[in-house]
């Protein structure tokens, strides 16, 4: 026992306290990667997807990968609130309050609800070793829902900031936080999206200590009044909504040319001139009047720059109605793990990589990015 005892010592003299958290932050990842493959729904997805491209994807590769990323998972109800430090979602009440209208008629009818679900990974575990609500590395999201309104939201804070000693997470955190702020208000128009984006970027740029930095910026909301989706997407994060097996909207990317999405930017003082900076009066704007069955998915480019969109719709047609918050997640951390593993891959074929191709660029392989993940449907 003595032995034991001195071997043990020795050994955590040479081992610093942050190499153990590493290690065992990658011990615990790789037990959620088995338990994310053996539930049902996310070892259905990746089976089809490794027979799909000639097993180019394999389990035992897949458990192999080393990690670098973070994430945080959040299941709230009245009974209770937990959280595990791999993975994120946030369930939605199913019924309550304003779930009804009555007509004139004094006939009532029931409001359609979103059900969402969140999922994200960090592409550097390492520098984001710390759980942190509505962050995955430097993407940044929200959910939140009244009685008349449903609003989600991504952002892509744009890594070439780390170099200049900027944290390009604080920029899309901040935005994403006031907009969820914003949305609560009184006065939150549910049909302008886009009037909510340039609110919150301009609290954002009001701040007596400057948050400087960039990000892209999806924000979508279903007014429940009238069943229609409205939607204000900057850059090249964005959304799909799927019904019947074919997406029947979809946002439009905005680039200035490859891999430089249009973007909203704080520069640091003085440096206005030398920063790409677009206004939130550049976003698409959609209207959408969405039916019963709809799913939707709001994402970040490091889904869709390494999932090809034929498996995404494939996967989310098979949601279509489903109010099951156990399974939507089941399925949103599917697409998620998808999407990471993918991105470390140097044979996978991804969309990426063919649209560098289409410009004489060589970026074979995936593409290591940070992954956000919000899953939702009509019901």
């Amino acid at each position: 026992m003595n032995a034991i005892d001195v071997d043990f010592s020795l050994d955590m003299g040479r081992t610093t306290r942050r190499s153990i958290q590493q290690s065992f932050f990658s011990y615990c990842e790789q037990l959620l990667e088995i338990a994310l493959i053996l539930t049902y729904e996310s070892g259905r997805f990746l089976r089809r997807l490794w027979e799909r491209t000639g097993k180019e994807v394999s389990f035992n590769k897949q458990l192999r990968t080393e990690d670098n990323g973070d994430g945080g998972w959040i299941t709230r109800n009245r009974q209770y609130q937990t959280h595990n430090p791999r993975m994120s979602a946030q369930r939605r009440s199913s019924g309550g309050e304003g779930d009804f209208i009555r007509r004139e008629d004094k006939v009532s009818i029931r409001l359609p609800r979103l059900v969402s679900v969140v999922c994200g990974f960090a592409k550097d575990r390492i520098t984001h070793s710390q759980y942190n609500r509505g962050k995955f590395g430097e993407d940044a999201w929200f959910m939140t829902s009244n009685s008349m309104s449903h609003t989600l939201g991504v952002a892509d804070g744009v890594g070439g900031w780390r170099s200049y000693g900027v944290d390009p997470g604080e920029f899309s955190m901040f935005l994403m936080r006031s907009c969820e702020q914003l949305s609560c208000a009184k006065d939150y128009k549910p049909e302008r999206p886009d009037l909510l984006l340039g609110r919150a970027y301009g609290v954002l740029l009001e701040q007596t200590c400057p948050v400087v930095g960039s990000c892209t910026a999806c924000i979508l909301t279903l007014n429940r009044a009238n069943s229609t989706l409205y939607t204000a997407n900057i850059g090249d994060s964005g959304f799909l909504v799927v019904r019947s097996g074919a997406v029947v909207c979809r946002s439009v990317e905005q680039q200035h040319h490859f891999n430089t999405p249009y973007q909203l930017s704080s520069p640091p003082p003085g440096h206005d001139l030398n920063v790409l900076s677009d206004g939130p009066e550049s976003a698409d704007l959609i209207e959408f009047p969405t039916q019963l069955g709809d799913v939707i998915i709001l994402a970040t480019d490091g889904v869709y720059d390494n999932v090809p969109e034929g498996f995404l719709v494939e996967i989310l047609n098979e949601m279509s109605g489903v109010s099951d918050p156990v399974r939507l997640q089941m399925t949103a951390n599917a697409v998620a793990l998808m999407a990471r593993t993918l991105s470390f891959n140097p044979n996978h074929d991804s969309p990426f990589s063919q649209n560098a191709r289409k410009l004489n660029i060589d970026a074979s392989g995936g593409k290591p990015d940070d992954i956000t993940v919000i899953l939702a449907t009509v019901v």
